[in-house]
């Protein structure tokens, strides 16, 4: 006959079972053993119906209660077991990557970093100690950034010395990493600095120090009162950080449409002036372009040769050997990167 005890008797056995299952499986059948078809709680609706109205509005109610707590106790058991179950199974068909390779097959050597890529990571280091973020910009650009945001405007002749690779859209492989500069200064509050790494391409004729492919890191610094003598300072700090000394350089004047005025900055090397570092205060155009009032704001921007540092820097006589596949030149250097 139903009552209160029989109906508490099945709720204490139900969760006590439920709690002690070893497995999703096991879980399953205590399920049907409870909600089945034929199942405790289905025969106590059976003998619900024996009752009179008030009796069936009394039990019926805290049948259900007790059904909602038993529901409630099989779902957060099956979460359980299934979170074991899984942690099982991922551990059992985890590979051990460190397992030493079999004697067959030669053992993999060490790489080296490219002396590309190492200076690359040096300057970003030393810029980042003077307050510059690294940013960083497509190879594939608009001809508005790379030209037209640069004060290069479309019949404009510096453009000649910087025909390059064109894509059926109209888009141009990047010239100079300057692009960069101006999508900053579009998106950028000043005051800020900026440095960007990467490859550029122009059609140049090689020989040992040009390319048609070739890398560079442009910086920009955009503040009030800025002059001359803020850019010669970071440029002769960043000299002597990347190769230990001072260096003997000299400024002279130089054409960049996006500077006024522009310089060309030479170091030593070899018996003989190597252009390296083309400067130069920020044109007005360029801050008109981005919205920016140039009597309130003025900046440097450099173009570093990032290819021909990497060529002094580690005495290496031709621009192209940096872009061999020859991993016999790659081997001559250090193993890590700097620190």
């Amino acid at each position: 006959m139903m009552n209160e005890s029989s109906i508490s008797k099945i709720q204490d056995s139900a969760l006590a079972e439920i709690s002690k299952t070893n497995n999703t499986a096991e879980l399953e059948n205590l399920r049907v053993v409870y909600l089945g078809k034929k199942g405790s709680f289905t025969a106590l609706m059976k003998e619900l119906g024996s009752l009179d109205a008030d009796q069936k509005k009394i039990f019926g109610a805290k049948i259900n209660i007790v059904k909602e707590k038993i529901i409630d106790a099989f779902e957060k058991r099956l979460i359980i077991l299934k979170t074991q179950e899984s942690e099982k199974r991922y551990a059992s068909e985890k590979i051990d990557i460190s397992l030493p390779v079999r004697s067959y097959i030669t053992p993999a050597e060490n790489g080296s970093p490219h002396p590309i890529t190492a200076t690359s990571k040096e300057l970003e280091k030393i810029f980042s100690s003077m307050g510059f973020t690294i940013a960083d910009g497509p190879e594939v650009e608009t001809d508005y950034y790379d030209f037209q945001a640069l004060n290069m405007p479309l019949t404009h002749p510096a453009r000649d010395m910087q025909d390059t690779l064109y894509t059926n859209s109209g888009n141009v492989m990047r010239t100079q990493t300057s692009a960069v500069q101006a999508r900053f200064l579009e998106k950028m509050k000043p005051p800020f600095r900026i440095v960007c790494a990467g490859r550029c391409f122009r059609c140049e004729r090689i020989d040992a120090f040009h390319s048609h492919t070739f890398y560079q890191m442009e910086g920009m610094l955009v503040d009030k009162n800025v002059t001359v003598g803020h850019l010669l300072y970071f440029m002769k700090t960043l000299l002597k950080e990347i190769y230990g000394t001072e260096q003997k350089i000299r400024l002279r004047p130089g054409f960049f449409p996006f500077v006024e005025p522009g310089f060309e900055l030479d170091i030593w090397y070899s018996d003989r002036w190597v252009e390296l570092l083309p400067c130069g205060l920020v044109h007005p155009e360029l801050f008109n372009c981005a919205g920016l009032n140039p009597n309130e704001w003025q900046g440097f921007a450099f173009g570093l040769g990032l290819s021909r540092l990497a060529m002094t820097r580690y005495q290496v006589p031709l621009l192209r050997y940096l872009d061999d596949s020859d991993l016999r030149f790659i081997k001559q250097f250090p193993r890590t990167l700097p620190k």
